[in-house]
């Protein structure tokens, strides 16, 4: 059975499978949703249900509240259509075809940057180039069907190679092969770009960007594109992480902040016991405080662990901040292999 989706305000229509989540069928009939995650986690593809019904199955995806079903939203990344439906969503103007490939990548270098996050360096094919914008992701497609996303972290001015900066989770499967057996030279395969985490350059409005942990990388390749793009709008950076040996690639934005008068760094650490010196606290708390008159003139991009691009969601709307201004990338890491 197929089911018609009419959007809002722009008018497109397009036809779902009842068994299809309604994301998927706006992809592939050309329509920009914004989304991350793709499986509930992060929220970036929510929007209005203004008619008709869907259905989710069992139980609610994590980045969707009863108050948010409450208030007609829906999550399209999860959203099955029961009926024929009106939604209420920004397309993403900026999204025109960039084209999805699936190819070999070479690992040309291997580089530990902490105790437990490694930056890899892969080499596309000759006569390959893969178009993306900054801060999107790509897919590793792993022999047995599944797949691992990561965050491009190099601009795409800078696409000789692609760069990635990869934590090991404890118990992540694919995360400690990458630690512990992936050498230099070693092929792997890959898809995309994906994503619709990037930056919004027709905006000139002071931008705050929010990192935690490798959620950096990114926030980096933003970064650098705003650079090289010449926008100069005042840039404040808020990087959050346990200890000082978490901010794997300090330097980088001291350097930034030291020959920028528009590009501020404010560290931040959440760790109580850490290193002294530094900002103390939430990384989202460290916005706020900084900025008491309020958020409503600001965008803000927000990456890396869930809690955190939340936490910032929740406490910037309390502080002027509009939805459709705050970007978000939240990392959602699977779980760990059954034995």
């Amino acid at each position: 059975m197929r089911f018609t989706v009419l959007i809002k305000p722009s008018g497109h229509t397009f036809e779902v499978e009842a068994d299809e989540p309604i994301l998927d069928a706006a992809l592939r009939h050309g329509y920009a949703f914004p989304y991350g995650c793709r499986n509930g986690g992060c929220g970036a593809c929510k929007g209005k249900l203004l008619g008709g019904t869907v259905d989710y199955g069992t139980e609610l995806p994590p980045a969707l509240s009863e108050d948010d079903l409450a208030q007609g939203l829906a999550l399209f990344c999860q959203a099955r259509a029961t009926s024929d439906i009106t939604v209420e969503i920004k397309e993403v103007g900026e999204s025109e075809e960039l084209q999805v490939k699936v190819l070999p990548v070479k690992v040309t270098k291997k580089e530990l940057l902490s105790h437990d996050v490694v930056r890899l360096f892969l080499k596309l094919p000759e006569a390959e180039r893969l178009q993306f914008r900054a801060g999107q992701y790509i897919d590793f497609l792993l022999p047995d069907g599944r797949k691992r996303s990561f965050s491009l972290a190099n601009a795409p001015h800078d696409d000789a190679l692609i760069e990635l900066h990869i934590r090991h989770i404890e118990g992540g499967e694919f995360t400690g092969y990458v630690m512990d057996e992936l050498q230099e030279k070693d092929i792997l395969r890959i898809e995309g770009p994906h994503g619709s985490f990037f930056l919004r350059e027709e905006s000139r409005r002071p931008i705050i960007f929010m990192a935690g942990g490798t959620g950096f990388a990114p926030i980096k390749g933003i970064i650098e594109h705003a650079l090289a793009e010449g926008l100069d709008q005042p840039m404040y950076l808020y990087w959050g992480a346990r200890s000082e040996e978490d901010f794997y690639l300090k330097a980088l934005p001291e350097k930034w902040a030291k020959h920028l008068p528009h590009f501020h760094f404010i560290p931040v650490l959440s760790d109580p016991d850490a290193e002294p010196g530094g900002r103390r606290g939430y990384v989202h708390d460290a916005v706020i405080t900084d900025f008491p008159e309020g958020l409503a003139a600001f965008d803000v991009y927000a990456s890396g662990p869930p809690a955190m691009v939340h936490a910032g969601f929740d406490a910037f709307k309390q502080h002027g901040l509009t939805e459709d201004r705050y970007f978000s990338d939240a990392f959602e890491f699977q779980a760990p292999k059954a034995k």
